[in-house]
């Protein structure tokens, strides 16, 4: 098993920093709803690797057997592979490569604000926005809030795949 989770979950962290680092990198053109979608999607297509993994060990480690229990422990090793590497690249983005991210969020999204609110409303949610960019704003934050949302999303996968892929 601890074959598997490293060989997969190494795949899984490889590919999650590059397409998401490459998606960061490149995709400042874009708006942050299109950018947030690459995002997810480049979550998604890392924690493939999930299902891939916990297919391998049943096939080829386990004689064709695998219980839902060691299904999901291994898709849940593998997404704490993927969650570490699309935190590491969401932190270097916003330490290294794009320091000013949480700023530039910030603005641009209180622009916006400005075509969707109007009077006390746009007031106020400008303000609860600008606190919570105060409070929950820096990198390491950020960083550890995108590895348990692929944690999260691999957990979800690990499930279905672990119900797929089980058999005594």
């Amino acid at each position: 098993m601890k074959n598997t989770v490293l060989k997969f979950g190494g795949y899984g962290l490889i590919l999650g920093a590059v397409i998401f680092g490459l998606a960061l990198t490149f995709g400042g053109g874009l708006s942050y709803t299109t950018q947030e979608i690459i995002g997810y999607g480049s979550m998604v297509a890392s924690l493939s690797f999930v299902y891939f993994g916990i297919k391998h060990f049943r096939d080829k480690v386990n004689d064709g057997k695998v219980t839902f229990g060691k299904a999901l422990l291994i898709g849940v090793l593998i997404s704490a592979f993927v969650g570490l590497g699309v935190g590491l690249v969401d932190y270097l983005y916003t330490t290294v490569i794009n320091p000013d991210f949480a700023e530039d969020y910030l603005a641009k999204t209180l622009e916006s604000y400005e075509t969707l609110y109007s009077g006390k409303e746009l007031e106020n949610k400008k303000t609860e926005l600008t606190t919570q960019m105060e409070n929950y704003g820096g990198s390491g934050f950020m960083a550890t809030i995108m590895f348990f949302t692929v944690f999260i999303i691999g957990f979800i996968i690990s499930l279905i795949s672990g119900l797929i892929l089980q058999r005594k």
